[in-house]
């Protein structure tokens, strides 16, 4: 090896070593080259993870069935606790933002969802929602990130066509060839990718077949600088001037509405919300936790309506599972299984609530028994939002539904 070659080399191992975390989470497709996604509905997807299980039933609320006061003589919420948005069911008064939604034809409530066998474990049951697996598959890729390698077109594309507000990637951004960009704020992403090292490592880029690892780490550098560089130069073109809560979540849906108004060329934004593991003293708890969310989306929502954002965008949130039935000693709930999930647009086929309520009378020791496998809303969002084939990403074919 020439001394130049070494040099380059040295440079690079010194590179790999700084490479903060957001870069480290990427791979190349096949041949070297990113896959792009065909997206050509011209729709976006938000996906709003609410981490911890959440409890439905204190969310969408039947307030006339004796058998859920039964169930919960103080967890029960009635009176002043609710909103009611038909003669049988409300939804919890912190969720005001979502009531408005409802009642504006923007807002669709999927109740039951959820998959056979359900697991009970929060990582277990969050890798099978993000991996889209059944329960007794361990599978290492995200149904997000499998929707990036299925639409590969053959030709070089970026990655920030799936972008998640965090530190870290998760699962679902993660595909065998193709991977989302993971950032908490474009500023910290843009000054930590300025590293001169890394800058020069990924300038240097070219194609380089006798050493695939070096020309796997530049492009690689290459592929990230670029993108870091349009991330920060979208964040600038348009700044809100909405009023979003003042907290780690509002603040990164108010950078997801300033991208998504200054045309960034993403079509999948991901963003979760903690805070709904509530074993005991669930009401303050889960209180606090949905009034953030339902006043983060609300504000939100009006961003894209104020910038005529709203109509191609669709938002579904999700929560790795529902909690049981019955209250616990502790005044909150355990682990359970089905439960609901939103889907918010300004434009829905069908809005509000898209199907029955959970049944009280029939339960599995205890637990909601799931009438819609979560994979058939993935399949749905695949097909009619980001225009993919579900079948290639899923693994298996899933009834499409009519919500979007």
């Amino acid at each position: 090896m020439d001394r130049r070659g070494f040099i380059r080399n040295s440079a690079l191992a010194t590179a790999s070593m700084m490479v903060p975390s957001f870069l480290k989470a990427f791979g190349v497709g096949k041949n070297g080259l990113y896959t792009m996604p065909a997206n050509t509905t011209g729709k976006r997807l938000v996906v709003v993870q609410l981490s911890g299980g959440n409890d439905g039933l204190n969310c969408v609320v039947p307030f006339r069935n004796d058998l859920y006061y039964k169930a919960r003589p103080s967890l029960g919420l009635k009176d002043d606790d609710i909103i009611k948005i038909t003669d049988d069911v409300a939804l919890n008064s912190n969720l005001k933002g979502f009531a408005d939604l409802f009642n504006n034809g923007n807002l669709a409530i999927i109740n039951s969802v959820g998959y056979p066998n359900p697991n009970r474990s929060h990582f277990r049951s969050m890798d099978i929602w993000q991996s889209a697996s059944d329960e007794n598959q361990y599978v290492y890729s995200g149904w997000v990130g499998r929707y990036l390698d299925a639409t590969c077109n053959g030709t070089c594309a970026k990655p920030y066509n799936a972008v998640e507000l965090d530190d870290t990637l998760s699962l679902a951004l993660k595909g065998d060839a193709s991977k989302g960009l993971a950032f908490s704020s474009p500023p910290l992403l843009h000054s930590t990718s300025q590293n001169p090292i890394i800058r020069g490592v990924a300038n240097e880029y070219k194609p380089n077949n006798d050493h695939p690892e070096v020309e796997y780490l530049q492009k690689t550098l290459a592929e990230t600088m670029e993108s870091a560089d349009y991330i920060y130069a979208h964040s600038k073109t348009f700044k809100s001037t909405r009023t979003y809560p003042t907290n780690a979540f509002g603040n990164r849906l108010k950078t997801i509405a300033e991208l998504i108004c200054s045309g960034c060329d993403s079509s999948v934004y991901y963003i979760s919300l903690p805070g709904f593991d509530t074993h005991v003293f669930q009401k303050g708890q889960q209180n606090r936790a949905l009034k953030g969310l339902s006043d983060g989306l609300a504000e939100f929502c009006q961003d894209l309506k104020d910038n005529n954002k709203f109509d191609d965008t669709v938002i579904m949130t999700f929560s790795e599972f529902g909690r049981r039935v019955a209250q616990n000693a502790s005044g909150g709930t355990d682990h359970g299984t089905a439960n609901n999930i939103y889907v918010i647009s300004g434009k829905l086929s069908k809005a509000g609530l898209y199907n029955p309520m959970a049944d009280l009378q029939n339960l599995d020791e205890g637990d909601l028994i799931y009438n819609t496998d979560f994979r058939q809303v993935y399949a749905t969002m695949l097909e009619k939002v980001l225009g993919a084939d579900s079948e290639k990403v899923l693994g298996k074919k899933f009834d499409l539904m009519n919500f979007v």
